[in-house]
């Protein structure tokens, strides 16, 4: 099996390539600098219409959309343990997957892009404090969920790494989260994982190639 991974620094293809180290999944990447808007060149529409990251290339077919990756990524790989077995607890799972997906994650690009949600001229700071607040409550929630919890579930899953993309990249926009002790404590545990290391590192060295086509 052929899998390459549409990846760049810092955005969600993060996830699927922790994911895919954790299960120990050989993959190659195809690393896009967004900041160039290589995903939207002629090239990776060919591959994703969407012009998103990540798009996961199995054999051949570009499978896009993050919860979907992940799934997949957790059922070909079961040994990995990435999604709980029982039925229940896999749904419990899929559903903070879905709420990264569907709830945080469209507040983290109201911080980055809020030329996106009005274009109204000098609206930008409003938009941006709109998402702010909505983004808070939702963090405080997820803060509730992990007290007293090594993860969201009683065992590491897909949904430990979809938040912890979401509460790193929340914090390069939103300095002020050292409130979310819980949050904080989690995203530390995360990264002492070797498949986050890894992609610690490799996200460095992809900047670093960026930086010298610029």
């Amino acid at each position: 099996m052929k899998l390459t991974l549409a990846f760049s620094p810092v955005v969600c293809s993060l996830v699927p390539y922790v994911l895919l180290t954790e299960a120990g999944a050989e993959f190659d990447t195809l690393n896009i600098d967004m900041s160039r808007d290589e995903h939207h060149s002629p090239e990776y529409l060919r591959i994703n219409p969407k012009g998103k990251i990540p798009t996961l290339i199995i054999d051949g077919y570009p499978l896009t959309e993050n919860v979907a990756i992940q799934i997949w990524i957790s059922r070909t790989f079961p040994q990995a343990g990435l999604l709980p077995q029982d039925p229940l607890e896999q749904a419990k799972a899929i559903s903070i997957m879905s709420w990264c997906a569907a709830g945080l994650h469209p507040k983290i690009t109201q911080q980055a892009r809020p030329e996106r949600y009005c274009a109204i001229e000098g609206t930008a700071d409003s938009v941006k404090a709109l998402g702010s607040e909505s983004l808070f409550e939702m963090l405080a929630i997820a803060d509730t969920m992990l007290a007293g919890r090594e993860w969201f579930l009683d065992q590491f899953s897909c949904a430990d790494v979809y938040f912890y993309w979401i509460f790193r990249r929340s914090g390069f926009l939103k300095p002020d989260l050292a409130r979310f002790t819980h949050c904080v404590a989690h995203m530390q545990r995360v990264e002492m994982r070797p498949s986050v290391q890894k992609l610690l590192a490799f996200e460095a060295e992809v900047k670093a190639q960026f930086a010298l086509v610029k």
